[in-house]
C-alpha cells in the first residue's frame, strides 16, 4: 500500500499505478484530475475507486496498430515499407536459420517462425515498426527444453507461454513486466550471451562433436576433450565472418564518405544510387553470400547445413499438432514462464528502443502482447519456435524507412519467396559463418560495459547483476531469473526498512511524544519494540501519542503490530492516543476499528 500524498502530480493511485499513464490510456482525465485533487486534501479520492474497478473488470480491447494506419495510406507509404520489408527480410534470413541450429533445432523453425511468427507480430501488434521472429535470447532456454523433454515438450510450453502473453495483454498487465530490475535484464541478458558464444564455439573451431550438452561445465568439458578434431578452415572463415561484421559499419562509414566525394568530382553516372544500395546492403547476408561462395569455388573441408540438416525443404509447414498432455505441461510450467517474461521483456524493451528512433505513436505495449501472445501460440502447430520483437531487425527495419506495420508483413513475405525459392541453396551455407554471425550476435547482445561501470553503482545493484549473470551461465535461466527477482524484493524491502523511522521523545514525565516516518510493514515492525522499553519506564498513569502523519503506508502487519503496542500499554496502565490522517494508514486502521 502506498498513499498518494507522498507523491507528485499526476501520480498513482493507493494501489500503485498511474493514472496518467494507464496502459492503455483510456482513464478518463477526470479521475487523474481526482487524483490530484486528493494528493492536495481538496476533495475525497475517488479516482481510487474508479481506477481499481477500471482494472479489476477490463474491457475487451483489440486494436492492432495496423488498422490505425491504413486510412490514411499512400502510395509513397506503401513504397517507403516495401524497400523496409525486403531489406529486413533478407537480413532475417541467416540469423532465422542461426538461431534456430544454435537451439538445437532445424533451419525450417527458425525460417518458418520468422515468416509465421512476424507476419502475426507485424498484422496484429501495437507497434507500427516492430519487427517479430525467432531471437538469441531464447537460445539458452529452447536448447535446454529440447535436450531434457524433447521437441514436443518445445512446442507445447511455447503455445502455454503464448496463452499466458495473451493473458497478460488482456489483463493490462504490461506494467508489471517493467517491475523486473534493470540489473536482472542486464545480468540475464549479458549471461545468455555467453552461452550463445560458448555454443558456437564447436562450429567456430569446427570440432567433431556429435551433440553438445547443455550445461556449461559439460560444454567446456567436451570442448576441451574435441580439440584435437580442430579444423582451420572452419575457424578461418568464421573469424573472417566474426571479423568483417564488427568492421562493417566503420568501413562504410570511412571509405562511404571519401567515394560520395569522389563522386562528386567525378560525377560518374549512376554512382550515387550504387553506393546508397551498398551502403544499405546488410553486413550479415554479405558475409553469408560471400564465405559461402569461397567456401563452394575453393572446396573447403567444412561441415555445411546439408551436411548436417540435410537439404531445407521449399514447400510451405503443414499444420501439426504437438502432442498434449496434463503431466508434460505440469513438467514445463516453470519453462512456459520463464518463455512468457522473456518474450514480453524483450518484445516491450524492442517497442520502447523503436518508439526512441522513429516519430510515430507510441506503441500499445498491452496490445503488443496479445498479437505476441497469438504468435507464439500458432507457431508451435507448424513446427516453430518462441517468437518476440527484436531489436537487430527491428533497428534495420527502421533506418530503411519503415513507417508502418506493413514492413513486418512485406518481411515476412519477403523470407517465404526466398525459402520456396531458394531453399535448395542453402544446404551449402558453412556451418562456421553461421557461427561467426552469432558470434557477432553475442557479441552486440550484451551490455559489457555495465561491468566497467560497476563501481558507480551500489552494492545491492552490483549483487543483482552479478548473482544473475553468474547464475545464468552455471545453471539455468529459469533459475537466474528466480533469483534476481528475490534479491530484488529483499533487498528492496531492506531498503524501505532503513528509511523507516521512530523518534520518542519525552514531553515531559508523564508524556511521551512517538514520531514514526516512512512505511510501518512487516520488514520495519522490529524497530517499533523500543516504544514498549520506553512506555514501561515512565510512571502509571502517563500517556503516550503516537504521531503517524508523516507514516506513507501502512500493512497488516504493522498494524497488528501497533494493536499489540496500544493493548501492552493499557494493560501496564499507560494512555495511548494514535493520531492517523493520511489515507492510506488511516484505511487500514479504519478497517478493523483501531
Amino acid at each position: 500500500m502506498t498513499d498518494t500524498s507522498t507523491r507528485g502530480d499526476g501520480d498513482a493511485d493507493g494501489e500503485g499505478r498511474n493514472l496518467n499513464d494507464h496502459p492503455d490510456n483510456t482513464v478518463p482525465n477526470s479521475a487523474s484530475e481526482a487524483a490530484r485533487q486528493h494528493a492536495y486534501g481538496q476533495q475525497p479520492f475517488v479516482g481510487e475507486q474508479y481506477a481499481w474497478s477500471h482494472w479489476r473488470l477490463p474491457r475487451w480491447s483489440f486494436r492492432p496498430r495496423l488498422l490505425q494506419h491504413l486510412p490514411t495510406y499512400t502510395r509513397s507509404h506503401a513504397l517507403k515499407d516495401i524497400g523496409a520489408g525486403i531489406t529486413v527480410g533478407v537480413v532475417a534470413l541467416p540469423l532465422a536459420m542461426a538461431f534456430a541450429i544454435a537451439s538445437g533445432l532445424s533451419p525450417e523453425a527458425g525460417l518458418w517462425t520468422a515468416i509465421i511468427g512476424g507476419l502475426l507480430v507485424a498484422a496484429l501488434g501495437g507497434s507500427s515498426v516492430q519487427v517479430g521472429g525467432p531471437a538469441g535470447a531464447f537460445i539458452v532456454i529452447v536448447y535446454g527444453i529440447v535436450e531434457q523433454h524433447g521437441l514436443g515438450a518445445l512446442l507445447v510450453s511455447t503455445s502455454c507461454a503464448g496463452v499466458l502473453l495473451f493473458v497478460m495483454g488482456w489483463l493490462r498487465l504490461c506494467s508489471l513486466v517493467r517491475y523486473v530490475p534493470i540489473s536482472v535484464v542486464i545480468g540475464f541478458t549479458n549471461g545468455i550471451a555467453v552461452l550463445i558464444a560458448v555454443s558456437q564455439l564447436r562450429d567456430w573451431l569446427g570440432l567433431d562433436i556429435d551433440n553438445m550438452p547443455g550445461d556449461f561445465f559439460a560444454q567446456m568439458l567436451v570442448l576441451a576433450n574435441s580439440w584435437h578434431s580442430f579444423n582451420p578452415y572452419a575457424f578461418g572463415l568464421a573469424t573472417l565472418c566474426t571479423t568483417g561484421l564488427l568492421l562493417w559499419p566503420t568501413w562504410w562509414a570511412t571509405w562511404g564518405t571519401r567515394l560520395t566525394q569522389l563522386q562528386r568530382v567525378t560525377h560518374i553516372p549512376g554512382a550515387t544510387r550504387g553506393l546508397y544500395i551498398r551502403s544499405r546492403l546488410p553486413g550479415p547476408i554479405v558475409a553469408l553470400v560471400s564465405l559461402t561462395v569461397l567456401a563452394y569455388v575453393f572446396k573447403l573441408p567444412v561441415e555445411t547445413i546439408g551436411q548436417r540438416f540435410g537439404s531445407i525443404s521449399a514447400q510451405l509447414p503443414t499444420f501439426e499438432l504437438p502432442a498434449f498432455s496434463w503431466s508434460s505441461v505440469k513438467q514445463l510450467v516453470l519453462p512456459t514462464i520463464t518463455i512468457a517474461l522473456l518474450g514480453a521483456v524483450e518484445s516491450l524493451l524492442c517497442a520502447r528502443v523503436a518508439d526512441q528512433l522513429i516519430e510515430l505513436p507510441k506503441h500499445d505495449p498491452n496490445q503488443e502482447l496479445m498479437a505476441q501472445g497469438m504468435a507464439n501460440f500458432t507457431v508451435p502447430f507448424f513446427g516453430g519456435m518462441p517468437v518476440t520483437g527484436t531489436i537487430a531487425r527491428t533497428v534495420t527495419n527502421i533506418r530503411a524507412g519503415a513507417v508502418s506495420p506493413v514492413s513486418g508483413i512485406v518481411h515476412s513475405l519477403t523470407l517465404c519467396a526466398i525459402v520456396l525459392v531458394a531453399a535448395p541453396l542453402a544446404q551449402h551455407i558453412p556451418l562456421a559463418v553461421l557461427a561467426g554471425i552469432l558470434l557477432y550476435v553475442a557479441w552486440n547482445m550484451g551490455e559489457w560495459r555495465e561491468f566497467v561501470r560497476l563501481k558507480h553503482y551500489s552494492a545491492h545493484y552490483r549483487l543483482m547483476l552479478l548473482s544473475t549473470f553468474f547464475v545464468t551461465i552455471v545453471f539455468d535461466l529459469t533459475l537466474a531469473v528466480q533469483l534476481g527477482l528475490v534479491l530484488a524484493f529483499v533487498l528492496f524491502i531492506k531498503r524501505q526498512s532503513d528509511i523507516f523511522q521512530v523518534r520518542i521523545t519525552p514531553a515531559s514525565d508523564k508524556r511521551l511524544d512517538v514520531h514514526v516516518y516512512g512505511s510501518l510493514f512487516f520488514g520495519a515492525v522490529g524497530k517499533l519494540d523500543a516504544l514498549g522499553d520506553w512506555a514501561r519506564q515512565c510512571p502509571p498513569g502517563s500517556e503516550v501519542h503516537i504521531n503517524t502523519q508523516r507514516m506513507i503506508a501502512l500493512d497488516t502487519t504493522g498494524l497488528d503490530n501497533l494493536k499489540d503496542i496500544a493493548n501492552t500499554l493499557h494493560k501496564i496502565r499507560r494512555h495511548c492516543t494514535c493520531i492517523c490522517c493520511k489515507h492510506s494508514p488511516y484505511r487500514c486502521c479504519n478497517a478493523v476499528a483501531f
